[in-house]
């Protein structure tokens, strides 16, 4: 869930947070600069704060943040609550440290959800605890995801592959994936297997999949609603197609995942037959 939101402009301002007085419920924060200059001490290494940086910190910690006397520091802030935020977070500092630069799509989605938070768009709790987990996952991608090893990647296939990720919501197939891309159907399906090393179907089912299980273990939306977000028909379509691939149903995977075991899912890969993806 989201533990609040905000947005803040500090001029000369005296502003000290310690993260080992911020009490002892353990939290996720997710702070994005806009301008200025904030500093950080995170486990003794000083960080500076830049523009276009993300600073993504766990509480409670052996860190610090300010602002230095005469400064001034734009950002916006989002704090999140549950054991897959910290898992997820966890996972992003181990690997990649206390600031990120992120590109324009993850910091749009950031934006984004601090937007509908702060201005009610998102009002119920099921709504609250996807915006908030859209921001967080929207770093996780950042750090793990495609984008990671998209450097050697033909253009046409990022294409495909952004187009994909816009539009998990819809009913896509392959045909509009070639289309996205530029190519022939034919032409789109060898290049894409020989270069991301797996057909456009499985990726895109995949992708269907790592969403659904995130919201499945991250928030209390309906499955119902989950298959529309996840770009499936129907829920019974999506309950038969999430049980082949993962081996039990949503909601087993649900409350599986709240009690710890289908955590490990989220680390395996998933497989798939072209006929599974609509």
């Amino acid at each position: 869930m989201a533990g609040g939101a905000g947005y803040e402009l500090r001029v000369n301002a005296m502003y000290s947070w310690d993260g080992l007085k911020r009490g002892a419920a353990p939290v996720v924060l997710i702070q994005h600069t806009i301008a200025g200059e904030g500093r950080l001490d995170f486990a003794g290494v000083r960080h500076g704060l830049h523009p276009g940086e993300t600073m993504l910190l766990t509480f409670p910690h052996a860190n610090r943040y300010w602002l230095e006397r005469g400064g001034s520091w734009e950002y916006f802030w989002i704090i999140l609550t549950g054991r897959e935020a910290l898992r997820l977070a966890g996972a992003i500092l181990a690997s990649k440290g206390p600031v990120l630069r992120p590109g324009q799509s993850t910091i749009d989605a950031l934006a984004g959800a601090c937007l509908a938070l702060l201005s009610g768009a998102a009002e119920k709790p099921g709504a609250i605890s996807a915006a908030a987990y859209a921001a967080l996952s929207a770093l996780y991608d950042e750090a793990f995801g495609a984008a990671a090893d998209q450097h050697d990647l033909p253009a046409p296939v990022l294409r495909a592959q952004s187009f994909a990720e816009e539009n998990l919501a819809r009913v896509i197939d392959v045909g509009a994936l070639a289309r996205a891309a530029g190519l022939s159907r034919a032409h789109f399906v060898r290049l894409f297997a020989a270069t991301v090393g797996k057909p456009p179907s499985d990726y895109l089912f995949e992708k269907r999949m790592e969403r659904a299980m995130r919201l499945l273990i991250a928030t209390d939306t309906p499955i119902n609603v989950i298959a529309a977000e996840c770009g499936f028909a129907d829920a019974n379509y999506f309950s038969k197609a999430f049980r082949r691939a993962r081996g039990l149903s949503p909601g087993a995977f649900r409350r599986a995942g709240r009690s710890g075991p289908a955590i490990a899912a989220f680390e395996s890969p998933l497989s798939a037959s072209a006929a599974e993806t609509s």
